[in-house]
């Protein structure tokens, strides 16, 4: 299985200078645990996630007050929609990480998460008969 058959085509992208609240508030109307920050001043791409949000709020800072931009991953790792669903999982391993943004010719065309992958490598199980319906 590739990418492109796990990744999420539902993308949520905001803004650098939205709030940490604003984009918990957003992740959790759409259900992700990520979001893309896309930075229009520098045409630049970064990830927001759950545990960004984690880590600040447990950091004792005002989420009122905090920006995507100071807690974005800017150094991102990104895959591509033919990339095989091992080699997404041997990323996220090696970079520690979850998430991964799906670029195909240099624009974000979805997520991938390490729920995504193990989704479809039940489905495929199940489906083999090895795991219980």
């Amino acid at each position: 299985m590739f990418v492109k058959d796990a990744m999420s085509t539902v993308v949520l992208t905001i803004g650098p200078a939205h709030t940490l609240r604003q984009a918990a508030q957003l992740m959790a109307a759409r259900r992700v645990g990520a979001a893309v920050v896309l930075d229009t001043d520098t045409s630049g791409l970064g990830i927001l996630t759950e545990r960004d949000i984690l880590n600040s709020l447990g950091a004792g800072e005002n989420p009122d007050r905090e920006t995507a931009q100071t807690h974005t991953t800017s150094d991102v790792v990104f895959a591509a929609p033919d990339w095989t669903l091992d080699d997404a999982a041997d990323a996220m391993v090696r970079g520690g990480f979850r998430h991964l943004i799906v670029l195909d010719d240099l624009e974000p065309v979805g997520i991938v998460s390490v729920r995504d992958i193990m989704r479809c490598r039940s489905d495929v199980l199940e489906r083999a008969g090895a795991l219980p319906a």
